[in-house]
């Protein structure tokens, strides 16, 4: 894992990946909750999709940071016995 961490900190010093980067700073941030809700609730992706009566490529689609539908989070909120929360932000 080091030497992926040293990759991506030489890659964030090019200012067009970092801008790139932080713009997906909110996907990341999503596809962190999912996989530590699932990793939580001690679930393989196949448990999950079960659950939510699709297939085990589509929980991998959605944790890939594919965009969900707010149906399919909700789906898989409570496969994983969580609920969604949204809630705007002010910027700055």
């Amino acid at each position: 894992m080091r030497s992926f961490d040293a990759w991506k900190r030489k890659q964030l010093k090019n200012p067009a990946v970092k801008k790139a980067y932080d713009a997906l700073e909110e996907e990341f941030a999503l596809i962190n909750e999912l996989l530590s809700a699932r990793s939580g609730a001690k679930l393989t992706q196949a448990q999950v999709a079960r659950r939510m009566g699709t297939s085990q490529s589509a929980v991998a689609r959605i944790e890939s940071g594919r965009t969900p539908s707010l149906t399919s989070l909700r789906k898989y909120a409570r496969a994983v016995g969580r609920k969604v929360e949204i809630k705007l932000s002010r910027t700055g």
